[in-house]
This record gives structure tokens, C-alpha cells and sequence, in this order.
């Protein structure tokens, strides 16, 4: 379906043409006119499937400027905030509808001045409840609530927090909620907070006919940052994201490879969140080829053109190694999951490969530079301490 074909505000798409947003996506497709129609919807649906604008278009056409606050959506992670942010900001700008993002780890106050101007709140719990405790928002009037990334608020342990968020809304309100999976948990609260919903899911987002997934069996584990340069460096044509189990093992990471000439940068929970932003920015604007990140990375984020995504630790999970590749062979392009395997992660690459739909496979060895791989640095003796 075409976005002309939709009831929606002309300036809206207008927006779109700009956008060069023509056809709609599968998830758009079903919840547009069911959201627009007043229901309350859950969407499965993958980042990347276009599920922002699958609430954002609707939200922005029901919604009166002059009527304060009355939208709020809670996401699970900083960069989500500003993300989702950034796509109400950009196509409610011209109808005169004000959006704000509120997060933890920066100040309050300026929050607290704009939230007072604001149409619509995207928000994460913690950072939400602060302004709650303090007062300085008031819920009252907000009509649509989104849960955004559901089942990931889950994981992180939001829930309570997310409850009593809900708790400060009034009862006759639309409710929407996103999420990657549809687990037996969102199922639960979905039948507890909405209203009849319509449950929407869509294809996997991921190409995997276009996904070429395999794994390097490496014996030596001093080998594995070497390997990884050469594969960089030799393998590598487009945009990479290196994910690491650790903030530490991310920063270690990412250091080294600058030292051998790699443009990449780090993202992590335990940075400022003027850093975290400034990595991401580099790397959509091409400005670095390699995104070094904890799992913090994995979800969410609509980072373009990425050709591959190396997996430096192996994730735990066949869920959390699908949420990791699904960064890549996005929208008809051909994407590469490498995995680095030491004898350390045997454990969770087994759990990996009990998922019978992956099929990973063992690729050939080649030869490679041994380079150097420092671990950390001594100040007392002012050198840097070298692991290989």
C-alpha cells in the first residue's frame, strides 16, 4: 500500500515525499489504519521494519498542538529515546507539535523546562519516574500510550518500573505497544493494559537467503584480535559492528584497533551519553567504519548499511544472536554474520546452534599478520601492557 492511499494529514505527507517514504512497510501497513481507527495494537515487528513511523504518522494526525501533553513513549535505552524522538520531532516540526526526550545521565532541569511546552514525551522509565517523584511532569491528559521495544524493557528489569508509570495514566487512553518478540510476558501485560488489542506480526526483517553467517574456529586465543584486523581490514568493504560481551572488553577493543590504523569507536552503557551520541553520529555519517558495542547496539537502532557484523564474544543466546546479526542484510541488501570462536565461548556457541533455523557455517582459516593487543596500561611504569 502507497502512503497517498492513507487518511492523513497533507503536511504529513508531504513529509514522507521529502523522506522519499513511498510504499509502506508490512508493519505499517497493518497497524496505520487500525491505530488511526482508535484501536490498541501490538506490533512485532524488527528494527529496521520501519515500526516508528508505524506509530509516529497516526500519533502526530490525532493529536491537537494547543492540547499540552498528551503523548508518551517509553523505550528502553537512551539511544532508542533519542532516536524515536528524532522521527516525532522531524514530522510533527511543521504541524506545530513539540516532542522531548528525557533520559538519565545528563541534567534534569532542562528537561524540566521543555517538558512544560511539550506535546509528546518519549521517555525512559527511570529517568520518567525521577520527573514523576519531583513532580515536574503531570500525566494527566496523555491519550496514547507506547511501549516501545517491549519485550527488551523485560529483559533490562523495567517492568515494575513501567507499571507504575502506567499507574499515573488515566485508564481511557490508546495503547501501543512494539516489541521484536511476542514472548508469553508481553502477552501478560498486553492483556492487563490494553484494551482488545489487534496483535500484529510480520516476517522476519532479516534476509537470511542474503545473510551469509559463518564462524572462524580459533585455537590459540592470542590469535582472535589479530584475525579480527585482518578480516577488517582485507574482508570488510562496508560499515562493521564489532559487539563485545563487556563495556570493558568493548573500550580495550576499540583502542586497539585504532592503534592499528582502524577507524572505530565505542558505545556502551557506562559511557556519557554525549559520547554514546557522538559514536553513533560518526557512524552514520560514515565518518568511522567500525562500531565497536556492547549488546546495548543490538536493539533498536536503525543503523544503515552495515555489511557485517562480527561477534568478538559469542552471545549467550540464539535470541541475542539474532537480535545481533539483524544489524545487517537489511531491505534487499547482502549482509555477513562472523562469529569468532575460542575456546572460551564453545558453551554459548552450542546454545547458539541448538536454534536448528541458523545455520552457521565453519569457514576456512587463513593467514593472517600477528599484531599486537595491549590490555591495559601501567602508569607507574608508563607502558602500555601487551597480552599478544
Amino acid at each position: 500500500m502507497n502512503f497517498e492511499n492513507i487518511n492523513i494529514n497533507t503536511r504529513l505527507k508531504s513529509k514522507l515525499n521529502e523522506f522519499k517514504f513511498k510504499d509502506m512497510t508490512s508493519i505499517q501497513e497493518k497497524c496505520i489504519p487500525e491505530i488511526l481507527d482508535g484501536k490498541d495494537v501490538v506490533g512485532q515487528a524488527e528494527t529496521g521494519s520501519g515500526k516508528t513511523l508505524a506509530f509516529c504518522l497516526p500519533i502526530l494526525n490525532m493529536i491537537n498542538p494547543n492540547n499540552g501533553l498528551q503523548v508518551l513513549v517509553l523505550t528502553p535505552t537512551r539511544e532508542l529515546c533519542i532516536q524515536v524522538n528524532g522521527v516525532f520531532r522531524d514530522f510533527g516540526r511543521h504541524l506545530g507539535i513539540k516532542a522531548i526526550d528525557i533520559y538519565g545521565g545528563v541534567s534534569i532541569q532542562p528537561q524540566i523546562r521543555e517538558i512544560r511546552n511539550s506535546n509528546i514525551v518519549v521517555a525512559t522509565p527511570g529517568r520518567l519516574l525521577d520527573h514523576i517523584g519531583r513532580r515536574t511532569i503531570d500525566l494527566r491528559n496523555i491519550r496514547f500510550l507506547i511501549l516501545d521495544e517491549t519485550d527488551k524493557m523485560l529483559e533490562m528489569g523495567f517492568i515494575e518500573d513501567v507499571e507504575k508509570i502506567i499507574y499515573n495514566l488515566q485508564r481511557d487512553r490508546q495503547t501501543l505497544m512494539f516489541s521484536a518478540t511476542v514472548s508469553e510476558d508481553v502477552y501478560r501485560i498486553a492483556k492487563k493494559h490494553l484494551k482488545n488489542p489487534l496483535i500484529f506480526r510480520t516476517k522476519q526483517f532479516v534476509d537470511t537467503d542474503k545473510l551469509n553467517q559463518k564462524y572462524y574456529d580459533i585455537y590459540n586465543q592470542n590469535d582472535k584480535f589479530s584475525l579480527l584486523v585482518h578480516l577488517l581490514k582485507n574482508s570488510t568493504p562496508g560499515l562493521a559492528i564489532v559487539f563485545c560481551a563487556t563495556r570493558k572488553e568493548t573500550d580495550i577493543v576499540a583502542r586497539n584497533l585504532r592503534h592499528q590504523e582502524i577507524n572505530a569507536s565505542e558505545i556502551h552503557g557506562g559511557m556519557g551519553q554525549n559520547k554514546r551520541s557522538k559514536s553513533l553520529e560518526r557512524l552514520k555519517n560514515q565518518k568511522i567504519d567500525v562500531l565497536v558495542a556492547t549488546d546495548v547496539a543490538a536493539r533498536g537502532l536503525d543503523i544503515k548499511d552495515v555489511s557485517h557484523v562480527y561477534n568478538y564474544d559469542v552471545p549467550k543466546t540464539p535470541k541475542d544472536y539474532i537480535h545481533r546479526i539483524g544489524r545487517t542484510a537489511r531491505a534487499g541488501e547482502n549482509g555477513n554474520a562472523v562469529t569468532l570462536l575460542t575456546s572460551r565461548d564453545h558453551d554459548n556457541f552450542r546454545r547458539v546452534q541448538s536454534d536448528g533455523k541458523l545455520i552457521i557455517e565453519q569457514a576456512v582459516f587463513p593467514q593472517f599478520k600477528k599484531v599486537s593487543f595491549f590490555r591495559g596500561y601501567n602508569r607507574r611504569r608508563k607502558q602500555y601492557l601487551k597480552v599478544s
